[in-house]
């Protein structure tokens, strides 16, 4: 399985997969989707390894911030738009 560089809060476009779990980068969060079975096998373990490098990059790069108790959510961007209906 190769593996691609995964530099958390790096840019807001680097993507891994991990069997049915995507890691989204972003500059304000990682965010974590989906599911990732592991079962008693090679394949699994090259998986768990994978989730526990990227698990510990972003341990690494919170640990040397100085962070608040808790992120703000980012705000969501609205659009009004004309009612198709009237």
């Amino acid at each position: 399985m190769a593996e691609r560089p995964f530099t958390p809060f790096a840019d807001d476009s680097a993507v891994q997969t991990l069997g049915d779990l995507t890691i989204e980068n972003g500059t304000g969060r990682v965010a974590l989707h989906g599911s990732l079975d592991l079962a008693r096998d090679r394949r699994s373990l090259e998986r768990a390894r994978a989730l526990g490098r990227i698990v510990e990059a972003v341990v690494k790069a919170l640990e040397g911030q100085d962070l608040p108790e808790r992120a703000e959510a980012p705000a969501a961007a609205t659009e009004t738009v004309k009612n198709p209906f009237g």
